[in-house]
């Protein structure tokens, strides 16, 4: 008598495994997407959450403006790291493929999209240098740098037309003077900031843009004026108040008001055309810096992180102009400051006086 291979109850058992093995694992066995279908768990009606969340990461990128700052300056604080939010839409992304969600990688398009049209073209490389082009260095060198004279070679390295430097402290102003004098020999101080130029500097001032709160001693702005072979360049120097996030939000009153007071000086000034550089304390999307960046053009190429110089999260360090193009921006490498230097190409217009 012949038994027939079916009846073998182990071969039952061995057939069976695997079906099982393969539900657990979440590939369904023919049918199963029907079934899941029938209870609403379709490629359509999953991962509704992970849509959720793609959508108010669309708005949050699309309408920054509307986040309310009268509630411990959120808008600020979320435009302080703006593009951040694109690392929200990648771990969105993994989500709706791991719950093979249609409905949510169509919510998805959003986000990329508003994301693309703030951030995307800082992605694209820079223009070719032109023959109208200066290059400038803007570095907050730091109050407790304790290589100043490397610092200032590392700068100069760049060959740049124009360095700018905040924080300068008395014992180390010498340093960078005597460091920079062969490439530099046109430099100005006032305060805690200076310029160094290849190019001849004249009606040099320090300017005002002090809180009204702050009763001590504090002078961070200068004006300037750089005579390059392309015309007169009004230059101005500037270290905004730091801001401080505490548990109430972004402290950050103090740097609005001297933001304020900067864009008022650079909005009555004759010269045409006008270079800003300065540790601004805030990203070019924080509305706290609107009185500069309405005024002004900010880098089209280039994310140019600097600070904090072990791991840069946010550009703070600005290269602003009027009636000139700023185009690629790009960090230098580490110095002793906790700021990383930050290099820009300007390509200027022309400058004449307004009369």
């Amino acid at each position: 008598m012949v038994e027939r291979a079916d009846s073998d109850p182990t071969a039952k058992v061995t057939a069976a495994a695997p079906r099982r093995a393969w539900r657990r694992s979440g590939w369904w066995a023919p049918g199963e997407d029907a079934k899941r279908e029938a209870r609403g768990l379709s490629a359509w009606t999953r991962g509704r959450a992970v849509a959720a969340l793609a959508v108010l990461t669309a708005g949050l990128l699309a309408f920054h403006r509307a986040v309310p700052n009268s509630l411990g300056r959120l808008g600020s604080l979320l435009e302080g790291f703006l593009p951040w939010l694109g690392l929200v839409v990648v771990v969105l992304l993994g989500l709706a493929l791991l719950r093979r969600s249609a409905t949510a990688l169509v919510a998805l398009l959003l986000p990329v999209a508003a994301w693309t049209y703030l951030f995307g073209g800082l992605l694209l490389p820079g223009a070719k240098p032109g023959a109208h082009d200066l290059v400038v260095v803007q570095h907050n060198a730091g109050d407790e740098n304790t290589d100043p004279a490397g610092t200032a070679r590392a700068l100069a390295d760049a060959d740049p037309d124009l360095i700018a430097l905040e924080e300068l402290v008395p014992q180390a102003l010498p340093v960078y003077e005597k460091t920079l004098a062969p490439d530099y020999p046109y430099h100005t101080v006032q305060g805690t900031v200076g310029l160094w130029s290849k190019h001849p500097l004249t009606d040099s001032r320090p300017l005002d843009i002090k809180p009204q709160a702050i009763t001590e001693p504090w002078s961070r702005g200068l004006r300037t004026v750089a005579h390059t072979q392309h015309g007169e360049i009004a230059v101005y120097v500037a270290h905004l108040p730091s801001v401080r996030l505490r548990a109430s939000g972004l402290a950050s009153s103090w740097r609005d008001e001297s933001a304020a007071l900067l864009g008022k000086a650079i909005a009555a000034e004759k010269l045409k055309t006008v270079i800003l550089l300065g540790d601004l304390n805030g990203t070019v999307d924080d509305r706290g810096l609107t009185p500069l960046t309405s005024r002004m053009n900010v880098a089209d190429r280039g994310f140019a992180f600097s600070f904090p110089a072990a791991f840069p999260l946010a550009r703070i360090d600005q290269v602003m102009a009027r009636s000139a193009t700023v185009g690629h921006i790009r960090p230098l490498p580490a110095t002793g400051s906790d700021h990383l230097p930050v290099a820009a190409r300007i390509t200027l217009e022309g400058s004449v006086r307004i009369p």
